[in-house]
């Protein structure tokens, strides 16, 4: 099988123009390995392509343009629509060059080689299950990656693309659900802390803008400190809490409000 190596040459093509697929559009846009003629982008829905008529890349309403179009095919529709999708294509897609990247919670590697079958022996593509999250946009993504069928020169490649928006693991299949909780919907578990500390601010006497200002940069820094000091949550706490101080008065309230127990349960909830 022709290994895809020679970046500058590749194209890809994005089938669904969603939240997420939307989201991985933009962060490929602004990225650094492809080029927008690099980029094809299919949905069914011209509304969702209108969003990227202005940007240089293809669109398409026909799946099966967009999958005969691209080296790595790229599929990111709702669970339920993934197998008609790749039913569709897959009689115009050659296994022996093109790569298949799923995202779609829930959706299972032998589903999508069952899928992708074409009854000629047992011959898939290579195949990548991922979950990034939206921030992919930003190119600021948690993404986990499981190759299948892949060699490693094939992963080394997946993997440099998703890292181009932002941090990639490359994980097993087993553990796609904790990660989905974990940072997928984990995103939205970190917005509403923002939110219901932004509220705070208020009744603390703040306008609801500044409220938001100032929590969405204390957020930042924390992250920043976090990562550049390598210092574990409790450390940099311990920086910040006095004996007998505000902050720690603070934190025992939330604990006693079940703050990091609440914070567990909804994770644990997320991959039920």
């Amino acid at each position: 099988m022709r290994e895809i190596v020679n970046k500058n040459n590749m194209r890809i093509s994005v089938i669904g123009a969603g939240a997420m697929g939307g989201s991985l559009v933009k962060g490929l846009l602004r990225g650094s390995i492809f080029n927008a003629d690099d980029i094809t982008v299919a949905d069914h829905s011209n509304q969702a392509l209108k969003l990227f008529k202005d940007t240089g890349a293809h669109l398409t309403t026909d799946n099966r343009q967009a999958a005969m179009a691209s080296d790595i095919v790229t599929i990111v529709v709702k669970p339920w629509l993934v197998q008609a999708v790749l039913e569709d294509i897959k009689t115009v897609m050659d296994y022996n060059r093109q790569l298949v990247v799923v995202i779609a919670a829930g959706v299972t590697s032998s589903q999508i080689n069952q899928w992708l079958s074409k009854g000629t022996g047992m011959l898939v593509p290579p195949l990548f299950l991922a979950i990034p999250n939206i921030a992919i946009a930003t190119r600021d993504s948690m993404t986990f990656l499981v190759p299948v069928n892949a060699s490693q020169k094939q992963t080394q490649l997946i993997e440099s693309i998703f890292d181009d928006m932002g941090e990639t693991i490359v994980t097993d299949e087993k553990l796609l659900s904790s990660g989905t909780a974990l940072a997928s919907s984990g995103l939205a578990y970190a917005m509403r802390y923002l939110r219901a500390a932004a509220e705070g601010g208020v009744e603390l006497g703040f306008k609801a803008d500044a409220a938001h200002r100032i929590v969405m940069q204390t957020m930042i820094g924390a992250v920043k400190l976090l990562q550049e000091s390598g210092m574990h949550p409790e450390q940099a706490i311990d920086l910040v809490t006095t004996p007998g101080g505000v902050t720690i008065k603070g934190l025992n309230e939330m604990e006693n409000a079940g703050f990091s127990s609440a914070v567990i349960r909804g994770l644990k909830a997320g991959m039920k």
